[in-house]
């Protein structure tokens, strides 16, 4: 109630991806085809894990959780970029742009989180082998995965609110190509200290520590690898942990340049924004597809037996 009472724009203007005056159907067909390979290429990981009762296992659970992200992450925003480079369709409703700023930080925290939950899973398996299937059971999985998700609900549930109960009365152009946060408060009547230094802190800090952790994890897991006698098993243990250290630079990079830097320059601020909503989701599977022997396995063993039902 509090929320209609003070906010008098009931819809929003995105005016889209700055300086790209005439280049709208090269973009369109650029981030279509980004976008359908992040589709298929997460869908892909997800039929292959759960074909396969090998990869049945607390990594590729994770690895699961991801690809669910990554689809949901890079859906936040991208529909409603390509609408308005096709049909220049640049109006979104108040629900909308509440949304976009809602799923957005909810799926961008979760898999921070998540990335979190990853790297002490690969600390479990490499410092701890023993002890791993105790440590890393089923129900501590669903524990970890379901705590990544409700967390980030309650977090973004937090950002939305102090961001819409804002008084909304002026100009409802919207200076960037989705609902983010800064740019959505530029717009507000009212004063914004309080969801810009809840936004710094919570933005910042979370990532931080979660990066700190992830840190902690990987020195820990080195002096792991360092000691073994197993070449073999260094090597195996090395490429799973480049895999996931390649996808949390890919996630971290960009999230440190946005949200730590707000005095960027806007000539930087959207490409490195694109790229972490279309292009990592993108990468992601395909990081971890051609770093890993078992997830190839699985889809050779998954299109021979494709080829075998249909010779049949």
């Amino acid at each position: 109630m509090a929320m209609r009472n003070h906010t008098s724009v009931t819809e929003f203007i995105l005016l889209g991806i700055p300086h790209t005056e005439g280049q709208e159907t090269m973009l369109f067909a650029v981030f279509s085809i980004f976008y359908l390979c992040t589709l298929l290429g997460n869908l892909l990981i997800l039929v292959v894990v759960t074909s396969d009762p090998h990869l049945h296992t607390p990594m590729y659970f994770f690895l699961c959780n991801l690809s669910v992200l990554d689809i949901g992450f890079s859906s936040v925003s991208t529909p409603k970029m390509l609408a308005n480079l096709l049909v220049r369709n640049r109006v979104i409703s108040l629900g909308g742009c509440l949304s976009q700023v809602f799923f957005y930080h909810f799926l961008g925290s979760t898999e921070c989180l998540l990335y979190t939950v990853m790297a002490y899973d690969r600390f479990a398996a490499i410092c701890h082998p023993l002890r791993y299937t105790i440590i890393m059971n089923r129900r501590v999985c669903a524990l970890l995965a379901a705590g990544t998700w409700f967390t980030s609900s309650f977090h973004a549930t937090i950002l939305t609110t102090l961001t819409f109960q804002l008084p909304y009365c002026g100009s409802n152009e919207v200076d960037y190509f989705f609902c983010d946060i800064f740019p959505v408060v530029k717009l507000a009547c009212g004063n914004t200290f309080i969801i810009e230094t809840v936004s710094f802190t919570n933005i910042g800090l979370a990532p931080m520590t979660c990066f700190l952790l992830i840190l902690a994890s990987y020195v820990r897991i080195v002096i792991a690898i360092l000691k073994m006698h197993s070449a073999e098993g260094r090597r195996k243990a090395a490429s799973t942990c480049v895999s996931h250290l390649s996808v949390v630079t890919l996630f971290f990079g960009p999230c440190a340049l946005i949200y730590t830097q707000p005095s960027l320059s806007e000539v930087l601020v959207t490409p490195v924004q694109i790229f972490g909503n279309i292009f990592t989701p993108m990468l992601n599977p395909t990081i971890y597809t051609l770093r890993n022997k078992d997830v190839k396995g699985a889809l050779k063993k998954l299109a021979g037996g494709q080829i075998v039902s249909e010779g049949h």
